[in-house]
């Protein structure tokens, strides 16, 4: 039987693999173990392996994690990377590292005013909806450098990219054409802030597209922790 410590060994080497077939350098890739309704055992599991970001999507779950952990594992670097409700900003801001689907302006607004002033400004990056799917989060493309200039005056966050959540297909030219498409973006950003740094975008089906088209961090979960239970989730974690 494979263990968390195996799995996440394999997903290291796939992004290696898929690094190198595009003359890329493995460690220029983040992996970021999507870690959400896994217990903390699991966390601890693949911390002893090696690995030190972790995703959460809901905020109470993730806030439960980070506070049983902060003490014997400090270094843990935690990404919250789902839906936020305005009345749970101040969470995100007071715990986490991190927060990928920054989309509103209120929301931005916000989480700089929460963020705790010992705390270093909260890493955000801007949710794009490159598939246009109604059902989708994030923002056109229009509305990337508008709400980049907004963030980019609160003095508590910090802009570090663009995220995105593609179409769930199997065809290699739709991953592709999203994919590059949130690159170019990604471009455009760094042409107005040169300090952005981070394209999260590539889950387990679509990495090897996603790092060939530039992505510096993929969001991986069950490759690494197993199928998951949401049955288990308390439904006020959201």
């Amino acid at each position: 039987m494979t263990t968390i410590a195996d799995r996440l060994a394999l997903a290291q080497s796939r992004i290696a693999q898929a690094a190198q077939k595009c003359a890329r350098l493995p460690h220029s890739i983040r992996l970021l173990a999507v870690s959400k309704t896994k217990p903390i055992e699991d966390i601890i599991a693949a911390y002893d392996a090696g690995q030190r970001c972790f995703g959460e999507n809901y905020v109470q779950e993730g806030v439960t994690k980070i506070e049983a952990l902060k003490g014997t594992h400090p270094d843990i670097e935690w990404h919250f990377i789902g839906p936020l409700q305005s009345n749970k900003t101040a969470l995100v801001a007071q715990h986490f590292d991190w927060m990928h689907t920054l989309s509103r302006e209120k929301i931005a607004q916000r989480l700089n005013e929460q963020r705790p002033a010992h705390l270093t400004p909260l890493n955000v990056c801007i949710q794009i909806n490159i598939s246009d799917e109604d059902t989708k989060s994030g923002i056109d493309a229009e509305q990337m450098l508008p709400l980049a200039h907004s963030i980019s005056q609160l003095p508590h966050l910090q802009l570090r990219g663009l995220m995105a959540i593609p179409s769930a297909t199997n065809d290699i030219a739709q991953q592709t054409r999203e994919l590059s498409e949130l690159k170019q973006l990604f471009d455009t950003l760094k042409q107005h802030y040169p300090e952005v740094d981070t394209l999260s975008m590539g889950m387990s089906n679509d990495l090897d597209v996603a790092i060939e088209c530039g992505s510096t961090m993929v969001r991986i979960g069950s490759a690494i922790f197993g199928e998951r239970d949401y049955g288990a989730k308390e439904t006020t974690s959201n």
